[in-house]
């Protein structure tokens, strides 16, 4: 191979970064309970452990929330995004699983999926594995966490609750 030909794979090869496809051992265990608990994807990963795995490289991370949730509460950096609902009246995105295949590169690339509380990404991922995803995960808790009995949300779950990071526009 000339110089010339091993430099450009070498520039090749750092900006194209790889899809995570090998399951790791954390999530192996938790797709195992879950199958057996009967649960429609793949299973759900506490913010902790989802940050660790994404910030390893181990996992893809996806907002699922709004355009505009991610602009005005914030989001995780150098996360994917693919809009589960959009608009004020979180209308379905009729696309969402084709453009989940899209952004993450194929339905066996192990991805974990996010939103506000854990619920909207729950149903987003059940779809997906619907369609053939294999390895798609909820982050449990979501981004801002469940609504208090004092109807504010953050203060006793979720990714911010965490201390986890996140960035707001």
């Amino acid at each position: 191979m000339s110089a010339a030909n091993a430099f450009a794979s070498a520039v090749t090869a750092a900006v194209t970064p790889s899809l995570p496809s090998a399951l790791p051992p954390e999530l192996a265990s938790i797709k195992a309970r879950a199958e057996s608990a009967g649960q429609p994807f793949a299973g759900g990963v506490a913010p902790a452990l989802a940050w660790q795995l994404f910030s390893e490289h181990k996992v893809l991370l996806v907002d699922v929330r709004s355009n505009e949730e991610r602009k005005f509460v914030g989001h995780i950096p150098d996360s994917l995004h693919v809009a589960w609902a959009t608009g004020t009246a979180l209308t379905r995105n009729p696309r969402f699983v084709r453009e989940l295949e899209s952004k993450i590169g194929g339905k066996d690339v192990v991805a974990l999926l996010l939103c506000r509380s854990g619920k909207r990404s729950a149903l987003a991922a059940e779809a997906a594995t619907k369609a053939g995803f294999t390895c798609i995960f909820n982050v449990l808790e979501g981004f801002e966490g469940e609504i208090d009995a004092q109807q504010q949300r953050g203060k006793a779950d979720g990714w911010r609750f965490h201390g986890l990071p996140w960035v707001q526009d």
